[in-house]
């Protein structure tokens, strides 16, 4: 009889451990560059978010484009924060993804600086512009200058970084530049110079998002919808610790807060209200919308050969799934 007991006793903890609570948590390897609209990750991270929705989550910056993007393809990554007229371009090149959720959008921190003569995008006819033709500069340049109605070859472009642009710019040495912050307010620091557009002028064109391996996420779906609620948890929660939460930020990309905070001022996250509105066929410039202009701006530039298959790339199943 006590050996008996003493077998169910075993039987017990052996039902115990292998339990819910000791479950083996799904390994995801994600990576993204330096920029302050991922980093509510680390507050995912830092807070125990990943944890709490059974994901071991392996953090990994990676600035260089071919880099991560390389990583993506060849499956040496999981999943990737980042641009999305960039990922339209990855997708469209054979790099089997989805996207999960939408990140941030720059509604400010990214623009167009010019000299004073340089009043409107129409005067930019016949000026030279710095700008990083393999960055999401571009294709926001090409937007404004749709909607101004200039054509590209009007334009002498010099291809150079984003921040090499700006300090050129500043030196004196372009009429205008496409960059980011800190550029745009280094901009007043030549005689004349001034923001003439930024991304405030244009909503829902640089924006950010979360992609995932397809045969990840077909495997794993728990863990694609487990990321989606630790993003949406961190949103939250940013909103209400943003002293806080800039700290661990700060610390996850070796920024200080107030770095962060003046980053952060740029940027406006996309929570879990904000991803349901945007990923809302009904709504006005909503991700598919976005996601089909770059598409169509890439192939017409010939980046992409093929017309892309926006609802093979873009899903709201996830988004869902992690709000009901």
């Amino acid at each position: 009889m006590r050996r008996l007991s003493a077998i169910l006793l075993i039987l017990a903890s052996v039902v115990l451990l292998t339990g819910p609570a000791f479950a083996a948590k799904t390994k995801v390897r994600v990576a993204f560059a330096t920029w302050v609209g991922y980093a509510p990750l680390y507050i995912a991270q830092e807070k125990g978010l990943f944890e709490k929705y059974g994901l071991d989550v392996d953090i990994m910056i990676i600035d260089d484009e071919s880099q991560y993007a390389a990583a993506m393809a060849s499956g040496n990554i999981d999943a990737l924060g980042n641009v999305l007229d960039r990922e339209v371009i990855h997708f469209a090149k054979g790099t089997p993804e989805v996207v999960l959720f939408a990140m941030d959008e720059s509604s400010g921190g990214d623009g167009i600086i010019a000299s004073a003569e340089v009043e409107s995008l129409a005067d930019l006819r016949g000026k030279s512009v710095g700008l990083d033709k393999s960055s999401t500069s571009y294709f926001f340049f090409l937007t404004a200058l749709q909607k101004a109605g200039v054509n590209e070859e009007n334009v002498t472009i010099h291809e150079m970084g984003a921040s090499d642009a700006g300090a050129a710019f500043v030196a004196g040495n372009l009429d205008a530049a496409v960059s980011w912050e800190p550029w745009l307010s280094k901009a007043s620091e030549r005689e004349g110079g001034h923001v003439l557009v930024s991304s405030k002028d244009f909503p829902r064109t640089i924006v950010d998002v979360f992609v995932m391996r397809s045969d990840f996420a077909k495997k794993h779906p728990d863990a694609a919808v487990g990321m989606t609620r630790a993003w949406f948890d961190a949103i939250k929660w940013y909103r209400a610790n943003p002293e806080e939460g800039n700290e661990i930020m700060g610390k996850g990309l070796g920024e200080s807060a107030e770095a962060i905070a003046d980053m952060a001022s740029g940027v406006t996250f996309f929570g879990e209200a904000g991803n349901k509105a945007f990923f809302d066929r009904s709504t006005e410039n909503d991700i598919y919308e976005v996601a089909e202009r770059a598409g169509a701006f890439w192939r017409k530039k010939g980046i992409i050969t093929e017309e892309l298959d926006v609802d093979a790339l873009i899903t709201d199943t996830y988004i869902r799934d992690a709000t009901e």
